[in-house]
C-alpha cells in the first residue's frame, strides 16, 4: 500500500476527522470505555467542535490529516502541553487517530512523523502524551517510536468509569 499523503487540516475536512475519530474511539476503546458512552458519540457534534476549534485557534494547534486515494484515513494534532508540570517548552501530542480499516499500514506512523517534525519546528521539546493504561496496542505503537512512561498517571472519567491513562515523553531535537 502506498504511503499516504500528509497534509495541514482545513475546514472542509472537519466532517471526515469526526468521522475517523469516533470510529477510532469506538474500535480503540472497545472494552475501555463504557459502550454507552462510545454509542453517544455524535459525527456531527464533534465536527462542529472541530470546525469552531479550527477557526478560533491562534497557530499553536498543529492538525494533520493522512489521506489515501482522496480520502481522509487520520488526523492528529499537537500543541502546547497543558500539563501545569511539564517543562517549558513542552509540548503534547493532544490526538492520533486511524480508520481501523487502515490500522497497521502506514497511516499513523506517517502522521506522527509529520507531527514530530512540525512540533520540533515550533520548538517543542520534550513531547508528551496521554494513552489509556489498558490501550495496549497504543502504548506499542508510542514505544516503538522513542516515547517512554514517565511514571504520571491520571484518572479520566467517562461515561461513569474511571479509566486510568498514563503520560509518555520522547525529546525532540533538530537534526543538524
Amino acid at each position: 500500500m502506498a504511503a499516504p499523503l500528509v497534509r495541514a487540516m482545513t475546514a472542509d475536512d472537519c466532517d471526515a476527522v469526526a468521522t475517523v475519530r469516533i470510529g477510532g474511539w469506538r474500535w480503540a476503546y472497545a472494552g475501555l470505555i463504557p459502550r454507552a458512552h462510545l454509542d453517544a458519540m455524535s459525527v456531527e457534534e464533534d465536527a462542529a467542535r472541530r470546525r469552531t476549534l479550527l477557526a478560533e485557534g491562534d497557530g499553536r494547534v498543529v492538525n494533520v490529516v493522512a489521506e489515501r486515494d482522496g480520502q481522509v484515513v487520520g488526523w492528529g494534532c499537537l500543541g502546547p502541553c497543558r500539563d501545569t508540570d511539564a517543562p517549558d517548552g513542552a509540548g503534547e501530542l493532544y490526538a492520533l487517530y486511524v480508520r481501523p480499516d487502515h490500522v497497521s499500514t502506514g497511516v499513523g506512523r506517517s502522521l506522527l512523523d509529520t507531527l514530530l517534525e512540525r512540533g520540533t519546528a515550533n520548538g517543542h521539546s520534550p513531547l508528551l502524551l496521554w494513552v489509556l493504561k489498558e490501550n495496549h496496542r497504543a502504548r506499542r505503537f508510542y514505544e516503538k517510536a522513542g516515547f517512554r512512561p514517565d511514571g504520571a498517571e491520571e484518572p479520566f472519567e467517562v461515561g461513569g468509569v474511571v479509566v486510568p491513562e498514563v503520560r509518555y515523553v520522547r525529546a525532540l531535537t533538530r537534526g543538524v
